[in-house]
């Protein structure tokens, strides 16, 4: 178990930009999504094209809905790595909020924006059972 509370400054930093990294490539990720929403009425050929087409319309639909999913998780994502810059902020960043000790580093490497040590959630997935 650690003894620290809390990451220095330069590790904060490190995990800061880490955060906005994944903050623009993120981002970047959901206006191209917003994009095709936008341009989705603007090239259709449905004059042109036959007017049974049934299988089309189907896999259309299932990837809109998919599209939907994945942007309303981008923007979860994109909100809680700016939390996550929030806690660095206020020096509480990597902090497990369930055992109160340090999150190791590998951990918020991979997934910056956890509030949870792997024994925390463990512990939460125990209780909840």
């Amino acid at each position: 178990m650690s003894e620290r509370i809390k990451y220095t400054n330069t590790e904060l930093e490190e995990f800061r930009g880490i955060i906005n990294e994944k903050i623009a490539t993120a981002s970047k990720d959901l206006d191209l999504l917003k994009g095709i929403f936008m341009n989705d009425g603007d090239n259709r050929t449905e004059d042109t094209s036959p007017s049974f087409k049934p299988f089309e319309d189907g896999s259309e639909s299932m990837s809109k809905e998919a599209n939907s999913q994945l942007a309303i998780r981008l923007e979860k994502f994109i909100r809680d790595l700016k939390h996550a810059l929030l806690r660095i902020e206020n020096k509480s960043y990597g902090v497990c909020r369930v055992t109160g000790e340090l999150i190791p580093k590998e951990r918020l490497r991979l997934v910056p924006h956890a509030t949870l040590s792997v024994e925390g959630k463990n512990q939460l997935s125990e209780n909840a059972s």
